[in-house]
């Protein structure tokens, strides 16, 4: 006899979520085993004694680990996701019948705990990882990779001409009038304006007139043709954002983010944003001297760095001579990466 499944909604009185999860879950053993309790005592400076309750700090954490794991690429869906997973619904303490937070609530959360916390954070982690034998310390790999940036490259603003700062006043009675002139700031303030030196505005604005002249070549004769340069050229949305480019691929508003692992389980040591258009070997001495303070911190020492050819220049070998640490690029004629000892 063919059976077939009725689709109908009924109401549930006793159910429980723990016993619907797999012991072996991933977000069961998770649940289990990480305990981020500490966050109350990081977070309370961050909040007042009156008002509405907030999103429980324990459970916007997780939300941002889900986040990571999940490779989420907005708030929105983020919650989605959440919404018809009972074992992540499991991790967050929640029930199947809690609405879960909005995602306005975990952009605003992120907008208002500042950047110092997530360091402590990241720093709690990391030792908790230590403590339960996961870092090893004595070799780290230092990578690094472009990250989009959440801006244009169609809606570049290019800088303006450096003026002369105005004279200071000499009279009380002046600047008292000159305050009383000044028309009172609206509430959504304008973006600042980023200013270039004269000399590179007139080169950029003398290329755009010859591109615009030159020959019916590829990329060149076209009146929308533009030179964009970070010289020249900036984010209005995101003024840190700067145009890179690798090769094989668009020029685009990226950010340069490095990524330090420990060797021994692959746990994250150190991560660091850096402007774009800077190269890998500009930092390389902050990223090293960061690695040193939180594996000190840990009772740790750091005694040899993998790194590609990227991060290799003489001054670089002479730094990590002088702090006892064996660096250098990998052996080109094997894939793996291998320390080599500095020259003398």
């Amino acid at each position: 006899m063919q059976g077939r499944k009725h689709d109908r909604q009924k109401l549930i009185t006793s159910f429980q979520l723990s016993s619907r999860i797999p012991k072996d879950n991933f977000y069961r053993r998770l649940k289990e085993t990480l305990d981020l309790t500490f966050l109350y005592d990081l977070t309370k400076d961050c909040y007042g004694s009156t008002g509405n309750p907030s999103i429980d700090p324990v459970v916007f954490f997780k939300f941002m680990l889900i986040d990571h794991l999940e490779n989420s690429t907005s708030d929105r869906k983020l919650v989605e996701h959440c919404a018809m997973r009972m074992d992540m619904l499991y991790f967050l303490g929640y029930n199947l019948d809690e609405p879960l937070p909005w995602h306005s609530t975990l952009s605003r959360t992120r907008q208002l705990y500042p950047e110092a916390l997530f360091e402590l954070v990241f720093d709690k982690v990391f030792s908790l990882c230590v403590a339960n034998n996961m870092v090893a310390g004595r070799r780290l790999a230092i990578d690094s990779a472009p990250v989009n940036a959440n801006a244009s490259m169609e809606r570049l603003a290019e800088k303006q001409p450096q003026r002369p700062s105005p004279k200071l006043l000499s009279q009380v009675e002046d600047h008292n009038q000159l305050v009383d002139s000044v028309p009172k700031p609206s509430k959504r303030q304008a973006a600042p304006v980023i200013t270039a030196a004269d000399h590179q505005l007139r080169q950029l604005k003398k290329r755009q007139q010859n591109l615009k002249h030159a020959p019916k070549t590829i990329g060149a004769g076209n009146e929308k043709a533009k030179l964009l340069s970070n010289k020249t050229h900036y984010s209005p949305a995101d003024p840190d954002a700067r145009i890179s480019i690798k090769p094989g691929k668009a020029r685009k508003l990226n950010y340069h983010c490095s990524l330090a692992v420990d060797t021994a389980q692959g746990v994250i040591s150190h991560v660091q944003a850096d402007f774009a258009d800077g190269r890998d070997s500009q930092s390389l001495p902050a990223i090293t001297l960061k690695l040193q303070q939180r594996l000190a911190n840990n009772e740790l020492r750091l005694e040899e760095i993998l790194a590609d050819s990227g991060y290799s220049n003489g001054s670089n070998y002479a730094l990590m001579e002088q702090w006892n640490i064996t660096a250098g690029p990998p052996v080109r004629m094997d894939t793996r990466l291998r320390p080599i000892q500095a020259p003398n």
